[in-house]
């Protein structure tokens, strides 16, 4: 089912992706030449807030999760990145540490381009700085939205949403024809609705028994989106 007309799903989802989409034949080579491939196991850390920006990563393959710590050592998801996104170039243009952290959710491939290799090709590219900066502005209209959204809407209403957002991330590498199966530890679904896992499993039962999704173990299907949709507050009309 498309969201189409339905929820504003651009206003939560990053465009990294286009970034590196029909790039000038010259500039792609260039830049992949540099790329260092690296298998990752489910749950390991490829770089930690406030650490020197050593360089930019390509997920090849996988699902990672970007988010912060704060003084207490509660995470807090500030994003879900997918295969085909970049990640880390926030902090090498600005010349600054890593602002948040990144981890793996399942097992991934991930390209590391070394931060002086990316900068030169920059230098050199007629199309890469401009697709940057594109998308450094959406995804500041993102956080703009995701901050209203935890000041202004109820647990319920931001489950519903990270909820529909996974959906759309999970979608993207399931076949035509399968079913869409959200794989996230009710740990990291609290962490990202900002709450406790006892509010996660409370609300899950509930929407369960009123048939807007299914569960099994960590995985959860959503059966009835435009109900989900309606829960989340933006109703049927977007």
């Amino acid at each position: 089912m498309s969201l189409a007309g339905l929820f504003p799903i651009d206003k939560w989802n990053f465009k990294s992706q286009s970034i590196l989409n029909n790039l000038p034949e010259d500039e792609r080579a260039d830049l992949y030449s540099h790329m260092q491939e690296q298998r990752y196991g489910k749950g390991e850390i490829i770089f930690r807030e406030g650490t020197v920006a050593s360089g930019i990563f390509f997920i090849k393959k996988g699902k990672v999760k970007k988010y912060q710590v704060d003084q207490a050592g509660k995470e807090q998801i500030i994003y879900v990145a997918n295969t085909g996104e970049l990640m880390g170039y926030h902090a090498i243009l600005a010349e600054e540490y890593y602002p948040d952290s990144a981890a793996t959710l399942e097992e991934c491939i991930i390209s590391f381009i070394p931060k002086e290799d990316f900068t030169a090709v920059l230098e050199r590219s007629s199309v890469l700085p401009r697709r940057l900066l594109k998308a450094l502005s959406h995804e500041f209209t993102v956080l703009t939205n995701s901050i209203s959204v935890f000041a202004h809407r109820s647990v319920k209403e931001r489950l519903a949403i990270a909820l529909i957002v996974l959906r759309e991330k999970f979608k993207a590498e399931t076949l035509p024809g399968e079913e869409i199966v959200i794989n996230l530890s009710r740990s990291d679904l609290a962490n990202m609705v900002g709450t406790g896992n006892e509010n996660i499993v409370r609300f899950l039962t509930e929407f369960k028994a009123a048939g807007i999704l299914n569960t099994q173990g960590r995985k959860i299907w959503i059966t009835d989106v435009k109900e989900l949709i309606r829960l989340s507050g933006y109703g049927i009309s977007g």
